[in-house]
C-alpha cells in the first residue's frame, strides 16, 4: 500500500473511532450537551468523563509523540506554533460557544448527527458552512 493510501486509511480509521466515540458518549445528542452546559439548572456532569478521557489520551499521546523524530506516515510532525490571543480569536471562541450553547452542537457531533436529517442539525450545519464562507469572503487568505 502506498504511503498516501496508508495515511488515508489511518485518517479514515481515526475518524471512525472518533465518530463512534461521539455517538457512544452522547456528545451527538444536543439535549445531553445542553444539560451539561446548564450548571445552574438540571446539570448533567457525565460529559466531564468524556473530556477527562480525551485529555488523558492526549496527555500521553503527546508525550509519546515528542520522543519520536517523525510520525510513521509523514516526514515531520505538524505541531502548531504559538499564536497570539487576539480579538479575532476571542470573537471566534465567543461565536463557537454561543452556537454550542444555543444549538447543542459543535462541528464534530453536528456532522455525525447529519445522518438523522433532522431540521435542527441541517440548520446548524448550514449556518456553520455559511459562516465559514463568510469568513473566507471577508478575510481572504485566513484559513
Amino acid at each position: 500500500m502506498s504511503p498516501s493510501r496508508q495515511r488515508t486509511a489511518l485518517a479514515l480509521a481515526a475518524g471512525a473511532v472518533f465518530g463512534v466515540g461521539l455517538g457512544v458518549s452522547g456528545m451527538a445528542k444536543p439535549g445531553k450537551v445542553l444539560a451539561f452546559l446548564d450548571v445552574g439548572g438540571d446539570w448533567d456532569p457525565t460529559l466531564l468523563f468524556v473530556m477527562g478521557g480525551a485529555v488523558g489520551v492526549h496527555f500521553w499521546a503527546y508525550r509519546c509523540m515528542r520522543r519520536r523524530s517523525a510520525p510513521r506516515f509523514a516526514e515531520r510532525f505538524s505541531v502548531p506554533a504559538g499564536m497570539p490571543i487576539d480579538a479575532r480569536l476571542g470573537l471566534g471562541a465567543v461565536l463557537f460557544g454561543v452556537g454550542w450553547g444555543l444549538g447543542g452542537y459543535c462541528p464534530g457531533p453536528a456532522f455525525i448527527s447529519l445522518a438523522t436529517l433532522g431540521l435542527p442539525v441541517l440548520v446548524f450545519v448550514g449556518a456553520m458552512l455559511a459562516g465559514m464562507l463568510l469568513v473566507r469572503a471577508v478575510s481572504p487568505g485566513s484559513e
